[in-house]
């Protein structure tokens, strides 16, 4: 058997990478996987991040409404089985609970869902409930063995809230590890606890690094001082040094290979074999082969071109923890057992509700009803057409009926064949209108009226841009001036062409000129009147002289617009090389150096330093950082 351990920095960005959850879970070859800080909410949890073909999961996500707490941390156990139901493989779990108090629920049908664990009831309930409700336990029971996947809190310097839960949280734990040994169980602990037990563990350790509290509580559970655990990855490596599992993201650490071993594996109680008593049988030896750090899954790889300067040149895929592994030997069938009530397959939210024929058969009942409404409603009411005349003839045969959907043909304004004909002699058509009028729709103009979507194109075609809200356009009001007067020719050019018939045009030499119409080749010569309006023998100049004066303007116009974008262009060039010639050299490499922001809150809050540019390493190694550090300016300096 296979056991993994890997702190994913977000279950859904490992997914994106490896291009689905199965590929991700193959690519370990393991048959249990635990994976922590999935940062998921349960109401996130859906069947491509929760589902695998072949495995069963579990998991733990946080329940709490703190500020910075929500969306955060979160664990995942998947089981590779062959079967979910009726099983025999050790891998699949027997029981499995979320969290490790027992107030969250529990998969065994024997024990209520919210009594407190064995062990624990000397701690109200409150204390519970809030180690609990973060996502950083899920248990299962592997009949040999219980399984613990844990996420250990993280308290920095000087936090005294966070360093106060993360005490509770391990103080409690260790009462729950304590109840299940004293019950003759073996318990394994894998996960990132977000604590290097010794100087061995951690890139150039301090003079104080062992005096850290949670460090001296973890070396105190460990065989060597007298616990119960074994740290397995130093029982099957004790002398070996910079094997690191985890990174700092945002000083290029890994190029240098300059971090710290924080995800572990522990285990405790005794063998599988009938004489575990004999001196020497413990767990590590007698079913522990091999236990190593998956260095292929860094994000930064020996020998590739990606450098660190001040950042990285390119995006790196992965996380800044890599996976630790464990293979077992000689672990044996369990008893016929099926996959836990636990199980991710049966979340309401990744495999849905449960519905009845009935609601089915009615939400069917439903839409039916809903679109054949649609339809009726589409078909205009028959005495509005009519205007409620009995001579109606209408003619819809272009009208097509896909479903809900109703496109019929729009109006079309050609007088020479409109799509509406009004037959009859009355001069009156409103009066008229309900005898003596018969409507005929014309197939051969009509189209499709515009739906929705046409309108919204349309809308969006006549949209401004920005800068014609700030600018006047000579242009544009000649073309309303000229639009107009094309409007009032065309009306009056109407009207004389109604009342040629009746009666002759009237000529006056001193109110009208002869025009010639370029455009369609018709002059006065050719007996064609234009209409009655003055004209003025200086209305060209007039306009020539308008439309080269908004010309120069327009042309101004650009040009200081040009100019003001050359000058911002300027300084802006000059502001960067002064602050370009402001950045500081570093004393190691004499490298420009790259600025950072203090964003721990405190009295340096804000505040703006200069650090080398290379990334972080050992003090001994030339090419790694200096360790150079200034603050940009006075202002910034702490008092």
């Amino acid at each position: 058997m296979k056991i993994v351990t890997y702190n994913v920095n977000g279950l859904r960005q490992r997914v994106s990478q490896f291009g689905s959850l199965l590929k991700l879970l193959n690519s370990f070859d393991a048959d249990i996987i635990c994976i922590q800080e999935t940062k998921l909410r349960r109401q996130e949890l859906t069947a491509d991040l929760a589902i695998a073909d072949g495995y069963e999961s579990f998991f733990s996500c946080t329940r709490t409404s703190d500020k910075g707490r929500t969306g955060y941390s979160g664990v995942a156990t998947f089981c590779r089985v062959k079967s979910a139901f009726s099983s025999v493989e050790a891998a699949l779990p027997i029981a499995a609970e979320e969290g490790f108090t027992g107030l969250l629920g529990c998969s065994r049908k024997d024990e209520a869902a919210s009594a407190v664990a064995e062990g624990l009831v000397e701690f109200s309930r409150e204390e519970l409930l809030k180690v609990d409700s973060e996502g950083r336990c899920i248990i299962t029971d592997h009949g040999h063995f219980v399984l613990f996947n844990l996420y250990g809190p993280r308290a920095g310097d000087g936090d005294f809230e966070r360093i106060q839960f993360k005490l509770n949280f391990f103080k409690i734990l260790e009462k729950r590890w304590e109840s299940l040994l004293c019950r003759g169980r073996r318990i394994f602990v894998v996960g990132d606890l977000n604590i290097a037990p010794s100087a061995i563990d951690r890139c150039e350790a301090g003079p104080d690094f062992e005096k850290n509290e949670f460090r001296t509580w973890f070396r105190s559970m460990l065989v060597e001082s007298g616990g119960h655990f074994f740290d397995v990855f130093r029982a099957k490596n004790p002398n070996r040094r910079e094997a690191f599992t985890c990174w700092p993201s945002n000083t290029g650490a890994e190029q240098f290979n300059y971090g710290t071993r924080i995800d572990h594996i522990l285990c405790a109680g005794p063998c599988l074999h009938e004489e575990h008593d004999v001196e020497g049988h413990n767990l590590v030896t007698c079913h522990v082969k091999e236990c190593a750090i998956l260095t292929e899954y860094k994000r930064w790889k020996p020998g590739s071109a990606t450098r660190w300067k001040g950042g990285w040149n390119i995006k790196l895929e992965g996380s800044d923890h890599a996976p630790v592994y464990m293979c077992l030997r000689e672990i044996p069938d369990v008893s016929e057992h099926s996959t836990p009530s636990l199980a991710a397959r049966y979340l309401p939210m990744v495999h849905g509700l449960q519905q009845t024929l009935v609601s089915v058969l009615m939400r069917r009942q439903a839409t039916k009803q809903v679109k054949s409404d649609v339809v009726s409603s589409s078909f205009p009411d028959e005495s509005i057409i009519s205007g409620g005349c009995s001579h109606v003839n209408r003619s819809i045969a272009n009208c097509d009926v896909n479903g809900t959907d109703i496109s019929c043909r729009s109006l079309d304004q050609d007088s020479r064949n409109p799509i509406l004909k009004v037959v009859g002699h009355s001069e009156d058509f409103k009066e008229e209108a309900d005898c003596s009028t018969t409507i005929v729709f014309n197939e051969e103009y009509a189209s499709p009226l515009p739906n929705k979507r046409t309108r919204k194109r349309a809308r969006k075609s006549q949209q401004l841009s920005l800068r014609s809200f700030f600018q006047k356009s000579q242009n544009l009001d000649d073309g309303i001036e000229n639009s107009t007067n094309d409007i009032s020719t065309s009306q009056t050019g109407v009207l004389n062409s109604n009342n040629q018939s009746q009666e002759a045009p009237v000529m006056d030499d001193h109110r009208c000129c002869t025009m010639q119409n370029d455009t369609n080749g018709i002059s006065s010569s050719q007996g064609q009147e234009e209409p009655d309006r003055p004209c003025s023998p200086t209305q060209n100049n007039t306009n020539g002289n308008a439309s080269s004066q908004g010309q120069e303007e327009q042309d101004g116009s650009l040009y200081l617009e040009k100019q003001k974008k050359s000058d911002a262009l300027l300084e802006w060039q000059r502001i960067q090389q002064l602050m370009q010639n402001s950045i500081p050299l570093c004393k190691g490499h004499r490298e420009p150096c790259v600025s950072r922001v203090v964003k721990k809150p405190g009295p340096n809050f804000g505040h703006r330093f200069y650090v080398c540019a290379r990334a972080e390493g050992p003090s001994s190694n030339p090419e790694a950082n200096c360790g150079y550090f200034r603050w940009a300016s006075t202002k910034s300096r702490p008092k």
